[in-house]
């Protein structure tokens, strides 16, 4: 498997690229702001097809980039169904724009517990609504790998003051990953990676967070 994070933007966002190293398949997550010219070059530089832009959630610093690059490689772009509005009206969330971003209309939608083929790679949804709607986890079983989005982070998770977030789904949602194997590692939507393990407080967040 490959496996590339970049991070850009004014809040340092992750986009992470994934790709079968057998068949050159692969699939986007997230496109922040100035990220897409950085993708683009690591694709052609490992000869990459990339089949699927997934997104884990729709807020802003997350997508910038997202019309740039589906007009680049032509392929489709999918987020829970949840989030779409956000996706195709940036800020209709309620979160103020700094600049003007593009709206996409989503191709698909994900949804909990489907499992995406990229090449030899399985990819499962895990819907984790709580810090959006729509937000969702994507775990790759066979290499132990999760990418978590703004849901969990090192020592903490996706802020929950947000117009839309709903702090009493977030509970749920990390209990769902706590279940996880501990040495499954987390990349998250911003800063380092970490593991399940590490962050096992996930399963009692609700005290730990005191909502």
């Amino acid at each position: 498997m490959l496996l590339e994070v970049f991070s850009s933007g004014p809040f340092s966002t992750n986009t992470i690229l994934v790709g079968c190293s057998s068949t050159k398949k692969a699939a986007v997550f997230d496109a922040p702001a100035d990220s897409s010219q950085k993708i683009l070059k690591r694709i052609k530089h490992h000869s990459l097809h990339v089949e699927k832009i997934l997104l884990t959630h729709s807020h802003w610093d997350h997508i910038v980039d997202v019309a740039a690059l589906k007009e680049a490689l032509h392929v489709p772009v999918l987020i829970h169904e949840a989030d779409k509005e956000n996706l195709e009206q940036p800020g209709a969330d309620g979160l103020p724009l700094f600049f003007s971003i593009e709206g996409v209309k989503p191709d698909g939608y994900v949804q909990d517990g489907q499992v995406f083929t990229i090449g030899k790679l399985k990819i499962r949804v895990i819907h984790t609504p709580g810090h959006t709607p729509g937000s969702v986890c994507y775990y790759l079983e066979d290499e132990k790998i999760l990418i978590s989005g703004d849901t969990l982070f090192r020592g903490t998770i996706g802020r929950l003051n947000f117009p839309t977030s709903r702090p009493e789904l977030m509970w749920h949602s990390l209990k769902k990953l706590a279940i996880l194997p501990a040495d499954t590692k987390v990349i998250p939507g911003h800063g380092e990676t970490t593991t399940i393990g590490a962050e096992s407080w996930i399963a009692e967040a609700q005290k730990r967070f005191g909502y």
